[in-house]
């Protein structure tokens, strides 16, 4: 019951933040065709400290370090398989934008921006999850900056190396690895200047959350609110992402000997809502911008009800 209420107050207090998104374009403050920039701003800025944030916290030993290689195998083989299975049963219907953003909506979670403060409210003990954390998004972005954005553009130049490497969560991991594993700590115990480094980081990562639902906020000003919740399509997407995804990650990983720990952090990931950077996206790459919107808009505000009572589950 503690995981309930906990879950609950945090998801609420996350979805307040959009509201000063939503008055920011209502009031024309923000012009709609300027939302794609502050989406920029969250993949090339906030993720990347977000990073830096999660690793900083973790403390590095052999075990943790095979735990998150199992985390990472998992959680990108599951996704694969959820992402291949919808591809497949609408391959007939990938003419229609709408489909092909419901292709990678089904699977795609928002483990990081709301992943990341929902994991230390539940496990305020534990450093290590918000590692776990990085492991799941690092996943995620290997195949949003690939196969995702192939899917949704339809153009197969995202599957290759340039994309695979040279995208902002390979970089930033790659960037951050090096002191995870040698344990340095970029902290003001080695250093005022460092210290001063390690606030500004801190700053830049916990903004994540708040800039992902002021966004969500302002693409929420400029959607019909009868188009957000009659399409039936974004209903089943956000169903299979929040309910159907995480009960069969969970039943997997039960028949599995891992570690306690990586399951519950999978599992709550895998329970968050459908991933904001599935509009993210859809904003950098200039399609399917409404339907996606639509999307991640009704899975945060259902997530109100499902991820609370998935936590009963702890």
């Amino acid at each position: 019951m503690q995981a309930f209420l906990t879950t609950l107050y945090t998801v609420g207090i996350m979805l307040l933040c959009a509201i000063p998104g939503f008055l920011l374009v209502k009031t024309g403050a923000v012009k709609s065709e300027n939302i794609s920039a502050f989406s920029k701003v969250l993949m090339f800025v906030c993720q990347p400290a977000l990073t830096f944030y999660s690793f900083n916290k973790a403390d590095f030993t052999p075990a943790l370090g095979i735990n998150l290689l199992i985390f990472f195998a998992i959680i990108t083989v599951v996704q694969l398989l959820f992402i291949g299975a919808f591809y497949l049963i609408f391959r007939k219907r990938m003419d229609d934008i709408r489909y092909r953003v419901a292709t990678v909506a089904t699977t795609l979670s928002n483990c990081s921006f709301l992943g990341v403060p929902l994991l230390e409210a539940i496990f305020p003990q534990s450093p290590n999850v918000a590692a776990y954390s990085m492991m799941y998004f690092l996943s995620m972005n290997l195949l949003g900056w690939t196969l995702v954005s192939a899917i949704i553009t339809r153009d197969k130049k995202y599957i290759g190396p340039k994309t695979i490497f040279l995208n902002p969560a390979i970089l930033s991991v790659a960037a951050a690895l090096p002191f995870f594993l040698t344990g340095f700590k970029i902290s003001a115990e080695n250093g005022a200047f460092l210290g001063s480094l390690d606030a500004m980081i801190t700053v830049l990562g916990k903004m994540t959350t708040p800039l992902c639902m002021i966004i969500l906020g302002m693409r929420l000003a400029t959607t019909k609110i009868k188009t957000l919740f009659t399409g039936g399509l974004q209903y089943l997407a956000v169903a299979v992402n929040q309910i159907v995804f995480p009960l069969f990650v969970y039943g997997v990983l039960s028949l599995l000997p891992v570690d306690t720990e990586l399951m519950l952090c999978m599992f709550v990931m895998c329970a968050c809502p459908v991933a904001s950077i599935v509009q993210n996206y859809a904003e950098m790459l200039g399609e399917g911008q409404d339907a996606a919107a639509n999307t991640v808009l009704l899975g945060s505000l259902s997530s109100i009800t499902t991820l609370p009572v998935l936590a009963l589950l702890i």
